[in-house]
């Protein structure tokens, strides 16, 4: 299945996509939100549901709010080469505001004198069930609602420079994580995926997830065994090569468009804004 939400910041009504029509979710829940991703999302007739009407509207991030966005570092192999990092030998985590999140065509709004803003195509991972010290990689992939494009969208002074040693501060500025437009369920997504960026139309990153240092089972697994993931919770994947800290390309400037692909899960497109 696919889900969208739809409508102004706050306000946004869920939807659902099925053989070949939008249709409106909101007499079956409030949101795309972790309580109807644990109940296991929609489960009855799509004849039932009657046309969502979004023509003109505003797309959102096919998630309400997560309670947490939990990323991963340097997990594509490529990405950490350019980084002129070895690959890791445990995940790197870092956190990111959940009120970065916005959806898929909003503004990126460049923080105040902000020269190193950067763009980072990934793939996010939704939570659908609670996950605590799981057993293994297998039983990791059962917790897993559906699979989305993700902008983990960096601050390389902030991150790098005035880190104090973390990287959150270069990752949470407001409107850095453009999300959507579809959660797109794990029945309808095979395996690797390709990952592909554009600046002003200029291609950036083209990539497939099988470049990945550690995949999605085995991170959902390690996660859970340093914090409880709950449904509707998000986790940022990693990028792969072809960002601007590789030197190869400029930072973000007022007026640049961003593009995000990801294989299946949609295409999104952010202006960047001073």
């Amino acid at each position: 299945m696919r889900y969208l939400r739809v409508g102004p910041p706050g306000a946004e009504r869920p939807v659902l996509y099925a053989d070949g029509a939008l249709l409106d979710l909101s007499g079956v829940t409030r949101d795309i939100d972790g309580a109807f991703l644990a109940a296991g999302g929609f489960r009855g007739d799509p004849a039932d549901l009657p046309p969502a009407g979004v023509d003109g509207s505003r797309i959102g991030p096919p998630i309400a709010r997560p309670g947490v966005v939990l990323c991963i570092g340097q997990n594509y192999a490529a990405h950490a080469a350019e980084s002129g990092s070895a690959p890791p030998k445990e995940p790197i985590v870092f956190y990111k505001a959940p009120n970065t999140v916005i959806g898929p065509e909003d503004d990126i709004l460049l923080p105040p004198d902000s020269v190193r803003t950067d763009w980072e195509v990934e793939l996010g991972v939704v939570i659908g069930r609670t996950a605590r010290y799981l057993s293994s990689p297998d039983e990791a992939l059962e917790h897993v609602a559906g699979f989305v494009i993700s902008n983990d969208v960096s601050e390389r002074d902030y991150q790098l420079d005035r880190s104090g040693g973390q990287w959150s501060k270069g990752k949470s500025c407001e409107t850095f994580n453009p999300l959507g437009p579809w959660l797109v369920t794990p029945d309808e997504v095979e395996f690797p995926l390709r990952l592909r960026s554009w600046v002003d139309g200029s291609p950036r990153q083209d990539s497939t997830t099988a470049d990945m240092i550690f995949d999605v089972g085995f991170l959902i697994w390690h996660l859970s065994q340093f914090t409880v993931l709950e449904p509707g919770d998000l986790i940022n994947t990693g990028t792969p090569e072809g960002v601007a800290l590789s030197g190869r390309y400029p930072y973000l400037r007022a007026g640049d468009v961003v593009e995000m692909e990801i294989d299946g899960l949609g295409r999104q497109r952010c202006v960047v804004k001073g």
